[in-house]
């Protein structure tokens, strides 16, 4: 009797079961998903400006679908791209260089003067070689700097161009220089294939193109698939943890700017002979459009991001609105204007990705 009443004291005592219901989530509306996929894939962004400059410029000129197009376009890229691959490199491993322009102008203008006078009929390989070893070793002195002085490597450079640019103007000269040596003006009339337009005229595609696809594989090949590589995400990324994650700092400063002075040496020497002219003045001012380049094709101005197919679509969008935006009428000084808004639409969508 005592334990049927104790059995129901207890269930009468027992506290109900509270059943918890999840909060129910809204699920994000399409534009804050778009908004979060484009930050994290900021050249889908790329992209899409450039299909619309594309569409905008087809609408109101026509001409611009077809082929000739393309090859201009490719031919006015060529020298850029050489030079965003190699900021690509050290923006991803945190540093920035304003140098590389100074070094291809040293570089194409005393090679390219030194070789008409001493061997006129020297072969162009062993051209494209010198100027790839000067530009690497102007380069090195960037990165030597950079790692002893531990100073921003922006001062450096900046010091750096200055320094070089005086160099040339100083003890090389400043005039004109038409009289390339041989096989610089044979390769700059090798076409890689070429078409007669229905107006008579000869669209060529340049083989220099080819020098842009073999950097770009090579610099994807050496971000992605060496240590070198991992080494210049990570030091990127935070320079103290790359550090003790045993990453040789001296080593991948040199390398990273003197892979830039590389690609710099090469893009000044293909300059020169796809133009049939060394000018100390080529080249001033481009820095701005490169560096701009690489930050449209995903790359992070703090470093530890970048990619080398995202690289060259922003070096395609800003050729495609330096050169082709004057087909609509658009005045010069606009350029500027516009590359800078899709910048600062850039730099949202970086925001957006750190946020989420």
């Amino acid at each position: 009797m005592n334990s049927r009443i104790n059995s129901r004291t207890n269930q009468t005592m027992t506290p109900p079961t509270v059943v918890e219901v999840a909060p129910r989530v809204k699920p994000p509306s399409l534009p804050a998903k778009l908004a979060r996929q484009l930050a994290r894939n900021p050249e889908w962004f790329t992209v899409a400006l450039i299909a619309v400059t594309c569409l905008i410029v087809g609408a109101i000129n026509p001409r611009f679908f077809q082929l000739a197009t393309l090859f201009d376009l490719l031919h006015s890229a060529t020298t850029t791209s050489l030079f965003a691959l190699g900021t690509l490199v050290v923006l991803a491993s945190g540093g920035i260089d304003v140098s590389f322009t100074a070094i291809a102008a040293l570089t194409m203008y005393g090679i390219t003067k030194a070789v008409f006078a001493w061997w006129p009929d020297a072969p162009f390989a062993l051209i494209v070689v010198t100027g790839a070893l000067g530009g690497t070793m102007l380069g090195v002195v960037n990165g030597v700097l950079v790692h002893r002085l531990k100073a921003p490597s922006l001062i450096v450079t900046i010091g750096t161009q200055y320094l070089y640019r005086g160099l040339l103007l100083t003890f090389i000269g400043t005039t004109f220089f038409m009289n390339i040596p041989h096989s610089m003006d044979r390769f700059g009339r090798i076409p890689l294939f070429f078409y007669h337009t229905a107006d008579g005229l000869r669209a060529v595609l340049p083989v220099s193109v080819l020098a842009l696809v073999a950097a770009a594989v090579l610099t994807w090949w050496l971000l992605n698939r060496t240590m070198m590589g991992r080494g210049v995400y990570a030091m990127g990324g935070s320079l103290a943890i790359a550090e003790r994650l045993g990453y040789n700092l001296r080593a991948i400063h040199l390398f990273v700017f003197g892979y830039t002075g590389l690609l710099a040496g090469i893009a000044g020497i293909l300059h020169v002979s796809n133009n049939r002219l060394a000018n100390p003045f080529d080249l001033v001012g481009s820095e701005l459009d490169v560096i701009a380049a690489v930050i449209l094709g995903g790359a992070r101005i703090t470093g530890g991001t970048g990619t080398v197919g995202g690289t060259l679509l922003g070096v395609a969008l800003v050729t495609l609105i330096n050169s082709v935006l004057i087909l609509t009428g658009v005045p010069s000084t606009w350029q500027k204007v516009i590359i800078g808004a899709f910048i600062l639409i850039a730099g949202t969508l970086f925001a957006l990705q750190r946020k989420s």
